[in-house]
């Protein structure tokens, strides 16, 4: 089956001061002081795309994450109180997944249950929301979800609080799992997980940070962080039955809730993927997550994986590959279910000597995790401030050679934005450099002072669209939209003239049932 890939120029203008990385970024938002970002692939439309920030922000994109239309989020029987999950079923439905923020009422009480809404018009309206968990006033926190491919089986887990936030030793915390088998729709009675309980402080004796993945038989697999380290529930029978005990993967020294200078507030907690694809590596689980092992100056990003449905687990695996010494904190992963791939995203200050300078870095493995290879993605460095909350998480999706990081940074005295990159797999090593449909021939001339003449052949009759954006994402104008090409060569110009093109980097996105490669252009 053919992917729909993009086709990214950049041009930039000469005497143009602003830096830009080897994957163009894309501004998401700066709307509405968004942290804690989630997004979402389609894996029937790569082209289609979901995302979510703290407390009540959503996006879409049609085009690969190219531009992104904004909305907010709501639920007049519930509310929404933030921690953003965006994921997509198999019936090309997708899903919001959000805490509570319920309208004062009798019953009702701040994050008193999860919930679920649900989008049938690939996310640019939710609504439907259905409450998960509603247990009197105990608070319902932390959620996360995974869908079975085979017959679309939602599994979902989170921490329950007593109290939360509070110290006392008559309240606990422990980890929580429900079931849906009609799209969200309706969902089982909550089942423990964790024999040990924590405390309600949401700190390292807390349980916390549950993450469900399937397994190719259908297995349920759950890791979460407590003050013992990293600890595993496993089902063989979808969901219906478990393990008498959780078992230990790895100790996590230093605890997952730890400092980092200039973030208020900074967590290790574990993200769970199982290989499902057809590769080498198939039935494999990993973890990952990230501690303070080597020091509170050394904080590192950590993977380990079992080969034997979580009977045993190898040693911690350290995924950022620069030497010791730096900070490395708040990652995330996500497995490409296609390939097998693994990708982990995360905050990375390798680069400088001392201070709270911050890039992005992602690291790729294509051996089953047992070596990676680390790029930087952020095409600008930030400087997060502990004075303004800069959230618990990021995140990342891949589907057939599609990755899609998400990310916030600060861009100036306590503003927050989303942004994402558009990785190119022909920089990774994953795709070859000539592709099935789309092949560029020439961009003449290049660099250029007026118009350059785009030049590619394709090898089927396809329809395509594009789309000239300017850095803030404004589609600047269509050469073409949605039209037939016939299989062979084709030409079009750029003209800087024409369109007052003005000092500043551009992106031309062809995109359609195509495979494409990055092409950069400098208008002098």
């Amino acid at each position: 089956m053919s992917m729909r890939f993009l086709l990214f120029l950049c041009f930039a203008l000469f005497g143009f001061s602003t830096s830009y990385g080897q994957f163009p970024n894309i501004l998401i938002s700066t709307s509405n002081s968004p942290e804690e970002v989630s997004i979402a692939i389609n894996p029937k439309n790569t082209n289609q795309m979901v995302a979510g920030a703290n407390i009540n922000n959503m996006y879409y994109s049609n085009n690969a994450g190219a531009t992104w239309t904004i909305g907010t989020l709501s639920c007049a029987a519930y509310g929404v109180w933030g921690d953003p999950i965006l994921f997509w079923d198999t019936t090309n439905a997708c899903y919001y997944l959000h805490l509570s923020n319920p309208p004062a009422g009798p019953g009702n009480s701040w994050i008193d249950r999860i919930v679920v809404q649900k989008s049938g018009n690939f996310g640019q309206t939710y609504t439907t929301c259905v409450g998960i968990g509603k247990n009197g006033t105990k608070a319902q926190d932390k959620q996360s979800v995974v869908v079975n491919p085979t017959n679309n089986e939602m599994h979902i887990a989170w921490t329950q609080f007593d109290n939360y936030g509070t110290s006392a030793s008559t309240d606990s915390s422990l980890i929580l799992y429900s079931k849906s088998g009609d799209g969200g729709t309706t969902w089982s009675s909550p089942y423990r997980l964790s024999f040990y309980a924590g405390d309600c402080i949401d700190s390292d004796s807390t349980v916390e940070g549950a993450t469900p993945a399937i397994g190719p038989l259908g297995e349920v697999y759950v890791a979460w962080a407590s003050k013992k380290g990293l600890m595993f529930q496993k089902s063989t029978t979808g969901g219906l039955t478990w393990l008498p005990l959780e078992q230990l993967i790895t100790t996590t020294p230093g605890g997952w809730d730890y400092s980092i200078s200039g973030v208020q507030r900074c967590n290790g907690l574990p993200f769970t993927f199982c290989d499902l694809s057809n590769g080498p590596n198939k039935g494999t689980i990993y973890v990952n997550w990230s501690d303070q092992r080597n020091g509170v100056t050394d904080t590192d990003i950590w993977l380990v994986k079992s080969t034997n449905g979580g009977a045993t687990w190898s040693l911690p695996k350290r995924i950022n590959d620069d030497a010791p010494g730096k900070q490395q904190f708040m990652s995330a992963m996500t497995i490409d279910q296609v390939t097998g791939y693994l990708y982990v995203v995360f905050y990375d200050r390798r680069n400088y000597a001392s201070g709270n300078n911050t890039d992005v870095y992602l690291a790729v493995s294509k051996d089953g995790g047992n070596s990676f290879v680390n790029y930087q993605i952020n095409a600008n460095v930030f400087s997060p401030s502990a004075s303004y909350f800069f959230g618990d998480y990021i995140g990342i999706s891949a589907h057939n050679n599609v990755i899609r990081p998400i990310w916030m940074q600060m861009t100036g005295a306590g503003a927050l934005s989303v942004w994402t990159s558009m990785v190119n797999p022909v920089i990774l090593g994953i795709e070859e450099a000539k592709h099935d449909n789309l092949n560029i021939l020439n961009a003449m001339p290049n660099p250029f002072k007026t118009e350059t003449s785009i030049e590619f052949s394709l090898e089927d009759n396809i329809n395509l669209t594009a789309e000239l954006i300017d850095a803030s994402g404004k589609i600047i104008s269509r050469p073409f939209l949605k039209k037939d090409f016939l299989k062979g060569n084709h030409k079009f110009e750029i003209s800087a003239s024409q369109l007052n093109l003005k000092a500043g980097i551009y992106f031309l996105v062809i995109y359609g049932d195509v495979k494409c490669k990055h092409v950069k252009l400098l208008v002098e």
